[in-house]
Protein backbone atom coordinates (compact mmCIF):
# COMPACT_ATOMS: atom_id res chain seq x y z
CA UNK A 1 0.00 0.00 0.00
CA UNK A 2 1.68 3.16 -0.88
CA UNK A 3 2.13 6.00 2.08
CA UNK A 4 1.42 9.89 1.20
CA UNK A 5 2.16 12.76 3.30
CA UNK A 6 -0.36 15.53 3.78
CA UNK A 7 0.62 19.23 5.26
CA UNK A 8 -2.45 20.95 6.36
CA UNK A 9 -1.83 24.96 7.70
CA UNK A 10 -4.32 28.02 8.63
CA UNK A 11 -3.36 31.60 7.59
CA UNK A 12 -4.32 34.88 8.05
CA UNK A 13 -6.97 36.36 10.51
CA UNK A 14 -8.46 33.35 12.53
CA UNK A 15 -11.94 32.29 12.41
CA UNK A 16 -14.61 29.53 12.92
CA UNK A 17 -14.95 26.98 10.94
CA UNK A 18 -11.07 26.16 10.75
CA UNK A 19 -10.92 23.47 13.26
CA UNK A 20 -14.12 21.89 11.65
CA UNK A 21 -11.93 21.75 8.20
CA UNK A 22 -8.81 20.22 10.25
CA UNK A 23 -10.77 17.38 11.51
CA UNK A 24 -12.57 16.14 8.70
CA UNK A 25 -9.25 16.63 6.07
CA UNK A 26 -7.84 14.48 8.78
CA UNK A 27 -10.41 11.93 9.40
CA UNK A 28 -11.21 11.69 5.71
CA UNK A 29 -7.57 11.28 5.13
CA UNK A 30 -6.96 8.59 7.54
CA UNK A 31 -10.44 6.48 7.40
CA UNK A 32 -9.69 3.11 7.24
CA UNK A 33 -12.44 1.75 5.54
CA UNK A 34 -11.39 4.28 2.62
CA UNK A 35 -7.57 3.66 2.28
CA UNK A 36 -8.36 0.46 1.40
CA UNK A 37 -10.25 1.33 -1.44
CA UNK A 38 -7.39 4.15 -2.21
CA UNK A 39 -5.04 1.54 -1.72
CA UNK A 40 -2.93 4.45 0.45
CA UNK A 41 -2.16 5.02 4.05
CA UNK A 42 -2.50 8.92 4.11
CA UNK A 43 -0.28 10.28 7.74
CA UNK A 44 -1.18 13.96 8.24
CA UNK A 45 1.07 16.82 10.12
CA UNK A 46 -0.08 19.93 11.37
CA UNK A 47 2.05 22.64 10.52
CA UNK A 48 1.71 26.12 13.29
CA UNK A 49 1.42 29.79 12.88
CA UNK A 50 0.55 29.23 9.09
CA UNK A 51 3.99 30.46 6.55
CA UNK A 52 5.65 31.03 9.20
CA UNK A 53 5.86 28.17 10.25
CA UNK A 54 6.80 26.95 7.20
CA UNK A 55 9.70 29.32 7.44
CA UNK A 56 11.23 28.87 10.42
CA UNK A 57 11.24 25.03 10.97
CA UNK A 58 14.16 23.25 10.79
CA UNK A 59 13.01 19.38 9.56
CA UNK A 60 16.24 18.11 11.09
CA UNK A 61 16.48 20.07 14.26
CA UNK A 62 15.73 19.75 17.99
CA UNK A 63 12.65 21.98 18.29
CA UNK A 64 10.61 20.62 15.04
CA UNK A 65 7.78 19.93 17.53
CA UNK A 66 7.47 23.51 17.85
CA UNK A 67 6.47 24.33 14.34
CA UNK A 68 5.12 20.64 13.15
CA UNK A 69 2.08 18.43 15.05
CA UNK A 70 1.17 14.96 13.60
CA UNK A 71 -2.55 14.68 13.76
CA UNK A 72 -4.49 11.65 13.96
CA UNK A 73 -8.60 10.87 14.66
CA UNK A 74 -8.47 10.88 18.18
CA UNK A 75 -6.49 14.33 18.81
CA UNK A 76 -8.70 15.95 16.60
CA UNK A 77 -12.05 14.32 17.75
CA UNK A 78 -13.52 17.36 19.39
CA UNK A 79 -11.50 20.24 17.24
CA UNK A 80 -15.59 21.28 15.49
CA UNK A 81 -16.40 22.53 18.46
CA UNK A 82 -14.41 25.18 18.95
CA UNK A 83 -13.67 28.79 17.40
CA UNK A 84 -10.06 29.85 15.68
CA UNK A 85 -7.55 27.36 14.93
CA UNK A 86 -5.53 24.85 17.27
CA UNK A 87 -2.93 25.19 14.75
CA UNK A 88 -2.16 28.66 15.35
CA UNK A 89 -2.20 31.43 12.30
CA UNK A 90 0.18 34.27 11.30
CA UNK A 91 -0.14 37.47 8.46
CA UNK A 92 3.25 36.15 7.50
CA UNK A 93 4.34 36.41 3.57
CA UNK A 94 7.14 34.26 2.40
CA UNK A 95 7.27 36.45 -0.66
CA UNK A 96 6.96 39.56 0.97
CA UNK A 97 9.51 41.82 -1.09
CA UNK A 98 11.49 43.09 1.69
CA UNK A 99 12.47 39.11 2.78
CA UNK A 100 11.86 36.61 0.41
CA UNK A 101 11.50 33.39 2.15
CA UNK A 102 10.03 31.22 -0.46
CA UNK A 103 13.05 28.91 -1.14
CA UNK A 104 13.37 28.25 1.85
CA UNK A 105 9.28 26.66 2.15
CA UNK A 106 9.94 25.02 -0.68
CA UNK A 107 12.74 23.59 0.55
CA UNK A 108 10.89 22.71 3.75
CA UNK A 109 8.16 21.34 2.14
CA UNK A 110 10.09 18.96 1.08
CA UNK A 111 12.42 17.90 3.81
CA UNK A 112 9.06 17.04 5.69
CA UNK A 113 8.53 15.01 2.82
CA UNK A 114 5.12 16.63 2.66
CA UNK A 115 3.11 15.76 -0.69
CA UNK A 116 0.48 17.44 -0.36
CA UNK A 117 -0.20 20.65 1.49
CA UNK A 118 -3.52 21.88 2.43
CA UNK A 119 -3.69 25.65 3.10
CA UNK A 120 -6.94 27.28 4.79
CA UNK A 121 -7.24 30.90 3.81
CA UNK A 122 -8.59 34.39 2.40
CA UNK A 123 -7.12 36.21 -0.62
CA UNK A 124 -3.61 36.72 0.80
CA UNK A 125 -3.17 33.05 1.91
CA UNK A 126 -4.53 31.64 -1.29
CA UNK A 127 -2.25 34.26 -3.11
CA UNK A 128 1.06 32.56 -1.89
CA UNK A 129 -0.69 29.07 -2.12
CA UNK A 130 -1.03 30.22 -5.99
CA UNK A 131 2.50 31.32 -6.31
CA UNK A 132 3.87 27.71 -4.44
CA UNK A 133 2.02 25.54 -6.78
CA UNK A 134 3.30 27.43 -9.81
CA UNK A 135 6.75 26.33 -8.16
CA UNK A 136 5.72 22.62 -8.60
CA UNK A 137 3.92 22.53 -4.87
CA UNK A 138 0.94 20.21 -4.62
CA UNK A 139 -1.47 22.21 -3.39
CA UNK A 140 -5.21 21.99 -2.41
CA UNK A 141 -7.08 25.19 -0.71
CA UNK A 142 -9.66 26.01 1.66
CA UNK A 143 -11.53 29.56 1.10
CA UNK A 144 -12.19 31.03 4.88
CA UNK A 145 -12.58 34.72 5.64
CA UNK A 146 -15.47 36.33 6.91
CA UNK A 147 -15.83 39.24 4.37
CA UNK A 148 -16.80 36.67 2.05
CA UNK A 149 -15.03 38.15 -0.49
CA UNK A 150 -13.41 35.49 -3.05
CA UNK A 151 -14.72 34.80 -6.34
CA UNK A 152 -15.26 31.62 -7.42
CA UNK A 153 -17.73 30.42 -4.16
CA UNK A 154 -20.60 31.29 -2.62
CA UNK A 155 -19.16 30.50 0.58
CA UNK A 156 -16.36 31.20 3.46
CA UNK A 157 -15.53 29.35 5.94
CA UNK A 158 -16.58 31.55 9.10
CA UNK A 159 -19.43 33.87 8.24
CA UNK A 160 -22.16 32.47 9.45
CA UNK A 161 -20.68 32.66 12.37
CA UNK A 162 -19.52 35.85 12.31
CA UNK A 163 -23.13 37.14 11.19
CA UNK A 164 -24.28 35.77 14.28
CA UNK A 165 -21.86 37.32 16.81
CA UNK A 166 -23.07 40.95 15.27
CA UNK A 167 -26.84 40.12 16.10
CA UNK A 168 -26.15 38.79 19.16
CA UNK A 169 -24.13 42.14 19.75
CA UNK A 170 -27.11 44.21 18.07
CA UNK A 171 -29.60 42.71 20.50
CA UNK A 172 -27.96 43.70 23.54
CA UNK A 173 -27.25 47.37 22.18
CA UNK A 174 -30.57 48.33 21.82
CA UNK A 175 -32.00 47.45 25.22
CA UNK A 176 -29.12 49.95 26.23
CA UNK A 177 -30.55 52.04 23.38
CA UNK A 178 -33.54 52.25 23.27
CA UNK A 179 -33.56 52.98 27.06
CA UNK A 180 -31.57 56.46 26.55
CA UNK A 181 -33.02 57.29 23.16
CA UNK A 182 -29.72 57.00 21.36
CA UNK A 183 -27.94 56.00 17.97
CA UNK A 184 -25.74 53.58 17.97
CA UNK A 185 -23.11 53.40 15.40
CA UNK A 186 -21.87 49.26 15.04
CA UNK A 187 -18.43 49.36 12.74
CA UNK A 188 -17.96 45.72 11.48
CA UNK A 189 -14.96 43.99 9.46
CA UNK A 190 -14.55 44.45 5.86
CA UNK A 191 -12.15 46.46 4.07
CA UNK A 192 -13.67 46.51 0.57
CA UNK A 193 -16.58 44.07 0.80
CA UNK A 194 -19.77 44.92 2.47
CA UNK A 195 -20.90 41.65 2.71
CA UNK A 196 -20.72 41.04 6.52
CA UNK A 197 -22.73 44.58 7.34
CA UNK A 198 -24.94 44.15 4.66
CA UNK A 199 -26.09 40.90 6.03
CA UNK A 200 -25.55 41.28 9.36
CA UNK A 201 -27.44 44.83 8.98
CA UNK A 202 -30.53 43.28 7.59
CA UNK A 203 -30.05 39.86 10.05
CA UNK A 204 -30.25 41.95 13.19
CA UNK A 205 -32.89 44.80 11.14
CA UNK A 206 -30.64 47.78 11.28
CA UNK A 207 -32.36 50.98 10.57
CA UNK A 208 -28.96 52.03 8.19
CA UNK A 209 -26.16 49.59 6.59
CA UNK A 210 -23.50 51.42 5.04
CA UNK A 211 -20.77 49.52 2.96
CA UNK A 212 -17.47 50.27 0.72
CA UNK A 213 -19.15 49.28 -2.56
CA UNK A 214 -21.48 52.75 -2.12
CA UNK A 215 -19.97 56.03 -0.29
CA UNK A 216 -22.26 57.81 1.92
CA UNK A 217 -23.54 60.94 2.66
CA UNK A 218 -23.69 62.38 5.57
CA UNK A 219 -26.16 64.55 5.46
CA UNK A 220 -28.59 61.67 4.21
CA UNK A 221 -27.69 60.02 6.90
CA UNK A 222 -28.80 63.03 9.23
CA UNK A 223 -32.14 63.34 6.94
CA UNK A 224 -32.85 59.58 7.20
CA UNK A 225 -32.43 59.64 11.36
CA UNK A 226 -34.39 62.54 11.61
CA UNK A 227 -36.95 61.30 10.02
CA UNK A 228 -37.35 58.00 11.56
CA UNK A 229 -36.88 59.98 15.04
CA UNK A 230 -39.85 62.06 13.84
CA UNK A 231 -42.09 58.69 12.53
CA UNK A 232 -41.56 57.89 16.59
CA UNK A 233 -38.36 55.53 16.55
CA UNK A 234 -36.71 55.89 19.60
CA UNK A 235 -33.29 55.04 18.88
CA UNK A 236 -31.59 53.84 16.02
CA UNK A 237 -28.90 51.07 14.96
CA UNK A 238 -26.51 51.85 12.14
CA UNK A 239 -24.32 48.92 10.88
CA UNK A 240 -21.36 50.05 8.74
CA UNK A 241 -18.10 48.06 7.31
CA UNK A 242 -14.57 49.60 8.58
CA UNK A 243 -14.01 50.39 4.69
CA UNK A 244 -17.08 52.56 4.26
CA UNK A 245 -16.52 56.02 3.77
CA UNK A 246 -17.94 59.36 3.11
CA UNK A 247 -18.52 61.43 -0.64
CA UNK A 248 -15.45 62.71 -1.24
CA UNK A 249 -13.73 61.19 1.61
CA UNK A 250 -11.04 58.41 1.68
CA UNK A 251 -10.83 55.19 4.36
CA UNK A 252 -10.16 55.76 7.91
CA UNK A 253 -6.73 54.19 9.39
CA UNK A 254 -5.90 53.35 12.49
CA UNK A 255 -2.40 54.09 11.94
CA UNK A 256 -0.26 53.60 8.53
CA UNK A 257 1.43 50.60 9.13
CA UNK A 258 1.15 47.89 6.62
CA UNK A 259 1.51 44.10 7.32
CA UNK A 260 3.43 41.60 4.76
CA UNK A 261 0.93 42.11 2.63
CA UNK A 262 0.87 45.84 2.54
CA UNK A 263 -2.73 46.26 4.09
CA UNK A 264 -2.90 49.31 6.27
CA UNK A 265 -5.20 48.83 9.61
CA UNK A 266 -8.63 50.27 9.17
CA UNK A 267 -10.69 51.25 11.64
CA UNK A 268 -12.50 54.38 13.26
CA UNK A 269 -15.27 55.09 11.16
CA UNK A 270 -17.90 54.47 12.80
CA UNK A 271 -16.46 57.42 15.73
CA UNK A 272 -15.86 59.51 13.24
CA UNK A 273 -20.07 58.65 11.93
CA UNK A 274 -21.08 59.05 15.22
CA UNK A 275 -19.42 62.61 15.68
CA UNK A 276 -20.44 63.77 12.40
CA UNK A 277 -24.46 62.24 12.92
CA UNK A 278 -24.40 64.04 16.67
CA UNK A 279 -22.87 67.45 15.06
CA UNK A 280 -25.70 67.58 12.78
CA UNK A 281 -28.61 66.38 14.46
CA UNK A 282 -28.47 66.90 18.17
CA UNK A 283 -28.89 63.46 18.92
CA UNK A 284 -26.90 62.08 21.17
CA UNK A 285 -24.78 58.97 19.65
CA UNK A 286 -22.41 56.27 20.28
CA UNK A 287 -19.96 53.97 18.46
CA UNK A 288 -18.90 50.65 18.96
CA UNK A 289 -16.46 48.71 16.97
CA UNK A 290 -17.11 45.07 17.56
CA UNK A 291 -13.62 44.24 15.93
CA UNK A 292 -12.35 40.90 17.02
CA UNK A 293 -15.14 39.49 18.57
CA UNK A 294 -16.77 38.83 14.90
CA UNK A 295 -13.59 36.29 15.05
CA UNK A 296 -14.05 34.43 17.93
CA UNK A 297 -16.71 31.71 19.84
CA UNK A 298 -17.75 28.38 18.95
CA UNK A 299 -18.58 27.79 15.27
CA UNK A 300 -22.18 28.14 14.04
CA UNK A 301 -23.90 24.64 13.22
CA UNK A 302 -23.55 26.03 9.45
CA UNK A 303 -19.76 26.65 9.72
CA UNK A 304 -19.44 23.10 11.09
CA UNK A 305 -21.06 21.82 8.32
CA UNK A 306 -19.05 23.34 5.72
CA UNK A 307 -15.57 23.09 7.45
CA UNK A 308 -16.73 18.94 7.51
CA UNK A 309 -18.00 19.57 3.84
CA UNK A 310 -14.83 21.35 2.38
CA UNK A 311 -12.58 19.12 4.65
CA UNK A 312 -13.59 16.22 3.00
CA UNK A 313 -13.90 17.91 -0.58
CA UNK A 314 -9.86 18.69 0.07
CA UNK A 315 -9.15 15.33 0.33
CA UNK A 316 -11.10 13.44 -2.44
CA UNK A 317 -8.91 16.48 -4.57
CA UNK A 318 -5.63 14.75 -2.70
CA UNK A 319 -6.46 11.70 -3.55
CA UNK A 320 -7.64 12.02 -7.83
CA UNK A 321 -3.86 14.06 -7.51
CA UNK A 322 -6.20 16.97 -8.84
CA UNK A 323 -3.71 19.82 -7.20
CA UNK A 324 -3.85 23.98 -7.66
CA UNK A 325 -7.49 23.83 -6.95
CA UNK A 326 -9.44 24.91 -4.06
CA UNK A 327 -12.80 23.27 -3.01
CA UNK A 328 -15.87 25.65 -3.35
CA UNK A 329 -19.65 26.11 -3.05
CA UNK A 330 -20.95 26.78 -6.26
CA UNK A 331 -25.49 26.72 -6.48
CA UNK A 332 -25.61 24.64 -2.80
CA UNK A 333 -23.05 22.49 -4.32
CA UNK A 334 -19.32 21.36 -3.03
CA UNK A 335 -17.11 21.67 -6.42
CA UNK A 336 -13.51 22.82 -7.05
CA UNK A 337 -12.04 25.63 -9.07
CA UNK A 338 -8.51 26.65 -10.01
CA UNK A 339 -7.00 28.97 -7.50
CA UNK A 340 -6.67 31.48 -9.99
CA UNK A 341 -10.66 31.56 -10.47
CA UNK A 342 -10.52 32.95 -6.29
CA UNK A 343 -7.83 35.20 -6.57
CA UNK A 344 -7.45 38.27 -8.46
CA UNK A 345 -10.63 40.32 -7.66
CA UNK A 346 -13.28 40.52 -5.18
CA UNK A 347 -16.65 39.41 -4.56
CA UNK A 348 -18.37 42.85 -3.48
CA UNK A 349 -21.84 43.53 -3.08
CA UNK A 350 -24.04 43.97 -6.01
CA UNK A 351 -25.24 47.60 -5.26
CA UNK A 352 -27.37 47.62 -8.67
CA UNK A 353 -29.45 44.37 -7.23
CA UNK A 354 -28.91 44.05 -3.41
CA UNK A 355 -28.55 47.30 -1.63
CA UNK A 356 -31.06 50.45 -1.34
CA UNK A 357 -29.16 53.62 -2.68
CA UNK A 358 -32.28 55.53 -1.26
CA UNK A 359 -32.59 53.88 2.25
CA UNK A 360 -29.09 52.96 3.02
CA UNK A 361 -30.04 49.34 3.75
CA UNK A 362 -30.60 46.12 2.45
CA UNK A 363 -33.25 45.71 -1.01
CA UNK A 364 -36.80 45.88 -0.49
CA UNK A 365 -37.70 44.39 -3.82
CA UNK A 366 -36.39 40.41 -4.66
CA UNK A 367 -38.99 38.91 -6.56
CA UNK A 368 -39.38 41.97 -9.15
CA UNK A 369 -37.13 45.20 -9.22
CA UNK A 370 -39.57 48.46 -9.73
CA UNK A 371 -38.59 51.29 -12.72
Amino acid sequence: MRRCRIGILTGGGDCAGLNPAIKWVVKTALDRRLALERDTRYEVIGIRNGWRGLINVDPEGADIDKYIVPLDEEKVRTWDRYGGTNLGTSRTNPYDPNDDCSKRVIRNIEQLGIEALVVIGGEDTLGVAQKLSHEGVNIIGIPKTIDKDLPGTDYTLGFETALDVIVEAVDRLRTTAGSHERIFVVETMGRQSGWLALEGGESCGAFLILIPEYDFSIEKVNELLLEGRKSGTRYGIIIMAEGAKPIGGTEIVRDETVDGFGHKKLGGVGEFLAGEIHSGTGLETRSIVLSHLQRGGAPCAYDRRMGRYFGIAAVDLIVGEDFGKIVSLRKNEITAIPIEDALGRLNLVDVDTQYDVERYNGRRTILRRCG
